[in-house]
């Protein structure tokens, strides 16, 4: 599998995106690795290695530029150059940890939609009590959205599961404000009704404080609303982190408990740690684009890119076509 990766997106680049390539180069054997990016910067993290091509870019898309123009006037960035490669064929899937708003234009200007797919959702796997995570889709990609694009982000995240999870029935939710079939607002009551005639395991309303507990493998939504409840639920699980740091040592006799606990706690960090996960799939485009946290360190890179190797080796975009091209939505 051919990667072009994008060197210089991210609060820690090029540093964890390098170091995250090389733990994906040392652990996935069929990999190679485009790497795009300013060579003077990335040198200092490089070593030799016959599976990683440097392509050095002059630009860089930074997280203030304003996504359309960074796309069209900015065309040696190391963030055009990558999906450019997969444009011409020269990479079967990219990743960037930058500009989420430039990622998601270039993906529909340079990579493209897969035909019948109205409008790409992002979608990224979110942390359970379980340890098993759910599939949660649109994440922002559109703010607004029509019933049907809610039945295809449906139908995109139930291959995913199958293909990439080995669910072999997922579970396909509709976020809403109460389980009862005629809760919710127009676009939601419409979704229902369709969602319940697609060739779905569509098991009708969830709720927002049970998607924790795994109640159902994948969630759709319009990206307004996903939005909101994934910034939610990073901000509180960071939030109980600390108030747990700080209760634990607020006094000697808590030291010695958070000592005791110590990998009890650990166990707790690592099942609602996001890097263990990947980053959030641009989902309705020809080839995986892949988005990774902007904040990643190199743990987190090394999961995206886990994550676009899977996506291709088991073929989720050409099943994604084949799906869509057969089931007409009116």
């Amino acid at each position: 599998m051919k990667l072009a990766l994008d060197g210089m997106g991210g609060d820690n680049a090029p540093k964890s995106v390098v170091e995250g390539a090389f733990l994906a180069l040392e652990q996935i054997p069929n990999l190679e690795i485009q790497l795009y990016g300013h060579q003077d910067k990335l040198e200092p993290f490089l070593k030799q290695h016959d599976r990683l091509k440097v392509i050095h870019c002059e630009e860089v898309v930074e997280g203030t530029d304003d996504p359309a123009r960074a796309v069209r006037r900015k065309k040696d960035s190391s963030m055009a150059r990558m999906m450019d490669a997969v444009e011409e064929g020269k990479a079967d899937a990219c990743l960037s940890a930058g500009n989420t708003g430039a990622l998601m234009a270039g993906g529909l200007f340079k990579v493209g939609r897969i035909e019948g797919i109205a409008r790409p959702a992002l979608a990224t796997t979110l942390p359970t009590l379980d340890g098993k995570g759910f599939l949660m889709l649109d994440l922002g990609a559109n703010a607004d959205a029509r019933p049907e694009h809610l039945v295809q982000y449906a139908i995109m995240g139930d291959i995913y599961a199958k293909k990439v999870g080995g669910i072999q029935k997922p579970r396909i939710g509709l976020l809403n404000i109460g389980t009862e079939d005629k809760k919710g607002n127009e676009l939601t009551k419409a979704a229902f009704e369709l969602l319940k005639e697609a060739d779905l395991n569509f098991i009708g309303n969830v709720e927002a404080r049970d998607l924790l507990e795994g109640v159902a493998d994948v969630v759709v939504t319009d990206g307004f609303t996903g939005n909101m409840v994934l910034k939610s639920i990073e901000g509180t699980a960071g939030a109980l982190f600390s108030m747990l740091k700080d209760a634990f040592m607020s006094s000697t006799k808590t030291k010695i408990s958070a000592a005791l606990m110590k990998n009890n706690l650990r166990d707790l960090k690592n099942k609602m740690d996001y890097t263990e996960y990947g980053g959030a799939g641009l989902f309705g485009l020809q080839a995986p684009v892949i988005k990774a946290h902007g904040s990643s360190n190199a743990k987190a890179i090394f999961s995206a890119i886990r994550q676009a190797n899977t996506m291709v080796e088991h073929t989720v975009i050409s099943t994604i076509t084949e799906t869509v091209r057969h089931i007409e939505i009116d």
